[in-house]
């Protein structure tokens, strides 16, 4: 046996709950900062900071400037040092130095002594002399002086003529010195035992001066060479010969 419905749907027995009310907030003061939020508050006006404007061309060419001035005093700098180094150089190279003398040959054309008491030389010598100019510019030399002696003591001197030599040339001058009666009064012991060792020692002093066209400026120059010869007065002939140059 069936039931029937009746009716409509049953009614709640409690009504529905109405949603809370919100609930206002609240705001709390610290105790320390309620002095504060008592007095008076001003708000401060704004500072404002001024600044210039720079645009971005000319920070390019200041530092253009700098970089430049900076290659600029460092290619001088190495100007002025390369310019240095190549005037020294050139000092260097370009300076005339003394000519160089070699003697090519000595001969002894003739000698006559006489024996003390008068003590005297009769003395006829040939000397060819070899000059070099190592320098780059020509060499004119005034004169070349050859002076004969004995144990140290000058017996006389001739002087030949002048000339000319190209730049790293070389010339062959010969001189000849004749000197008749010089008298060795001082050297009379000496000259007998050199006599009786048929071994006579002579020394022969040649120089040359000069000067050198320096671009405009004439530099004197001057070379010398010493010659220690030994001869023997019965044959004329030269036993020994040591040249070595001077430095002047």
């Amino acid at each position: 046996m069936g039931m029937k419905k009746t009716g409509g749907p049953a009614a709640p027995l409690l009504p529905n709950p109405s949603p809370p009310s919100p609930t206002p907030p609240c705001y709390g003061v610290p105790v320390g900062a309620s002095a504060a939020f008592q007095e008076t508050y001003f708000p401060e006006s704004p500072a404002y900071v001024v600044l210039p404007v720079y645009t971005r061309r000319l920070r390019r060419r200041c530092g253009c400037f700098r970089c430049c001035g900076s290659l600029l005093s460092s290619s001088t700098l190495l100007s002025a040092a390369f310019l240095l180094v190549l005037l020294l150089s050139a000092a260097f190279f370009l300076w005339p130095s003394d000519p160089e003398l070699t003697v090519a040959r000595l001969r002894l054309d003739d000698i006559h002594i006489t024996p003390p008491p008068e003590a005297a030389f009769d003395v006829s010598l040939g000397v060819d002399l070899r000059v070099r100019n190592p320098d780059f510019f020509a060499l004119d030399y005034r004169s070349i002086v050859v002076t004969i002696g004995y144990r140290g003591r000058p017996l006389g001197s001739v002087t030949a003529e002048g000339g000319h030599i190209r730049a790293r040339g070389v010339s062959y001058v010969r001189a000849k010195l004749k000197l008749d009666g010089i008298r060795v009064l001082n050297d009379a012991i000496s000259l007998i035992e050199d006599l009786a060792r048929g071994s006579l020692p002579l020394n022969t002093v040649t120089e040359v001066d000069g000067r050198m066209r320096l671009f405009f400026i004439d530099v004197p120059v001057q070379g010398k060479i010493s010659c220690a010869v030994t001869v023997n007065p019965n044959t004329r002939e030269v036993i020994s010969q040591d040249c070595y140059p001077e430095v002047s």
